[in-house]
């Protein structure tokens, strides 16, 4: 044995994103600016403020192209992480503290700025809400843009510096994460951070491995040292021995094996061991997802988010480039049914400039978004609505309105369907004249009223996300509070069963296209509860297919019906997990 090579050392963190990693270690130490600070003479403080304008101004420009790059490489899910940092920029009070600080010190603007976005993170960081802390990282990074700009600098890309390589930090900021390539990249290890943390986000979208919480990390690791990075068990194994590496090569071998066991019956039907067809749908952003569709063997399309085209436009599509989106995924995937789901938009996401006027609101989940937009600025909606209905000439469109509270809107919404139709038929253009409405179920008040919308609508879907924070009043990207959101929650089973007991009444489908679905811990409580769908991300199906198939729906009721019994959440999860297992144990590693 060589006595000089270096000892195996085990850093515990968290897991953040699952699989494992082998290779060499990438040390990423990121450099304080070189910062200069000096007196200024007061004739040139107008030129000074107008200098922070530009700087300003060419940030947002930075970080709206950034924005637009990562939703078109990860999603618009992830794109949303650079949202926050637009806010920042728009904050008057950090602009005008900043000018302040000028006034009164007779300092530069850059050194201004900083002094005052310093302040800010230590505000945030003495804040004991985790989530809220977490927001540390969008100051940081807004200001350290700001600050670039200020100096004509161009900052460094991580992602530039990467060669095939597991990335190890005290962090990593939100644009270092958006700037990874997955060819470049093994894993990510970082000392601080969280689940929701934006390397995170990043790292579980490129499907590569993360820990994050690994204290020491920095310190411990050498650049180019070789390591296993074990985003199951959150472990980093530095300077493995060759015992540890054929224990992970085993470990991998079992983990391919499981893969390739729920992937043989990836191209068979979703059905019960009782005979019962199960509908698996995916959830899709874009129209070049199609081949995806197809790969996962999907039944058709459960939510098509429309509002990707607009989160990606320089200008508003206009009905002929909606149009021409939707009719690629109605004929790439005809005769299955295409749920295509009318604008989600609001003040969270983005502006319609001209159109309505989106202000920042205090809550914006609460506010002005979505079917509320919609019916407001009823000419832009029937833009969508007759590319919607011609789209549906070339396939089996179906449209579902979001954000519905109550059946008045949904009577609203046709009512503008109908004068869409009647607008084509005078231009001749031909559309399904019985295309299919539905309604996310997403609010507790449109739970509470389905009879009602049992009459206005032909399906419905259950947004789970939103209708569990709804129900609850829990937002569950605050760490403080996040052991509160809990799908198993027993409003959430009556709620749900309301749902999907008033529907089979009236004898219309209602299916999910929440988080929920895609989850296979929760799939027999969904189908026993009555759900006729559930609708996922395309790599997911596989795995509810594999559980539908090992399932009776008998046992399923049965399931649904103890469990509607029981008061406590915990018990009703640990029951789900358990009636999981049993019915796949043939995928355990141990």
């Amino acid at each position: 044995m060589d006595k000089t090579a270096p000892n195996e050392t085990v850093v515990k963190g968290i897991a953040a994103s699952q699989g494992i990693a082998y290779g060499q270690i990438f040390l990423y130490v990121q450099k304080d600016l070189d910062l200069p600070q000096f007196q200024i003479d007061p004739a040139r403080r107008v030129e000074e403020i107008a200098r922070f304008d530009r700087a300003l101004l060419e940030t947002r420009k930075e970080i709206t192209r950034v924005r637009a790059e990562v939703a078109r490489n990860l999603g618009e899910d992830e794109a949303r992480i650079f949202d926050a940092h637009l806010m920042v920029l728009e904050d008057q009070a950090l602009i005008g503290e900043t000018i302040r600080e000028m006034e009164n010190t007779g300092l530069n603007i850059e050194a201004c700025f900083h002094r005052v976005s310093q302040r800010y993170v230590k505000a945030f960081e003495e804040i004991p809400d985790e989530y809220l802390r977490e927001r540390v990282a969008d100051i940081r990074d807004v200001s350290k843009r700001v600050l670039h700009a200020l100096l004509g600098q161009a900052a460094a890309s991580l992602g530039s510096m990467l060669q095939n390589r597991i990335v190890a930090a005290n962090d990593i900021s939100p644009s270092d994460a958006a700037s990874i390539d997955r060819s470049n990249v093994l894993g990510i290890v970082t000392e601080g951070g969280s689940r929701t943390s934006h390397a995170v986000i990043v790292a579980r979208s490129l499907k590569v491995p993360a820990i994050v919480g690994a204290a020491g990390i920095a310190a411990q690791a050498r650049d180019g040292a070789w390591a296993i990075l074990d985003g199951y068990d959150g472990l980093v194994i530095l300077n493995p021995t060759e015992q540890t590496l054929f224990r992970y090569g085993k470990l991998q071998e079992k983990r391919r094996s499981v893969e390739s066991r729920i992937m043989s019956v990836s191209r068979l039907p979703a059905e019960t061991q009782d005979g019962v067809r199960v509908t698996l749908l995916a959830n899709i952003e874009k129209a070049d997802e199609v081949e995806l569709v197809r790969n996962y063997q999907a039944d058709g399309v459960g939510l098509y988010r429309t509002e990707y085209l607009f989160l990606n436009a320089e200008h508003l599509p206009d009905e002929e480039q909606q149009f021409t989106a939707y009719a690629a995924v109605a004929q790439g995937l005809a005769p299955l049914p295409v749920v295509l789901r009318t604008l989600d938009l609001g003040g969270d996401k983005a502006d319609l400039g001209g159109v309505a006027r989106i202000e920042s609101e205090a809550n914006p989940f609460l506010g002005f978004r979505a079917i509320r937009i919609c019916l407001e600025s009823p000419e832009f909606f029937k833009k969508q609505l007759r590319a919607a209905l011609r789209a549906s000439a070339f396939g089996n469109v179906q449209i579902m309105y979001p954000m519905i509270s109550g059946s008045d809107e949904v009577a609203q919404a046709n009512r503008l369907l109908e004068e869409a139709k009647r607008e084509l038929a005078e231009r001749g253009q031909a559309f399904d004249p019985q295309v299919k409405v539905g309604s996310m179920i997403e609010i507790p008040s449109a739970a509470a009223t389905m009879d009602l919308l049992c009459e206005e609508c032909d399906f419905f879907s259950v947004g789970t996300n939103d209708l569990i924070q709804y129900t609850l009043a829990i937002d569950r990207l605050n760490v403080r509070i996040a052991h509160l959101y809990q799908p198993t929650h027993p409003a959430m089973l009556r709620t749900l069963r309301t749902i999907f007991g008033e529907a089979a009444r009236h004898k219309l489908p209602a299916g999910v296209c929440g988080e929920m679905a895609g989850d296979p811990i929760y799939t027999g409580l969904l189908l026993g509860l009555g759900a006729t769908s559930l609708s996922m991300a395309p790599p997911l199906i596989p795995t509810v297919k594999y559980l539908v198939r090992n399932l009776k729906m008998a046992d399923a009721r049965k399931f649904a019906k103890e469990m509607l019994e029981l008061r406590d959440a915990r018990e009703i999860q640990a029951r789900c997990e358990e009636f999981y297992r049993e019915r796949t144990k043939e995928l355990s590693l141990g």
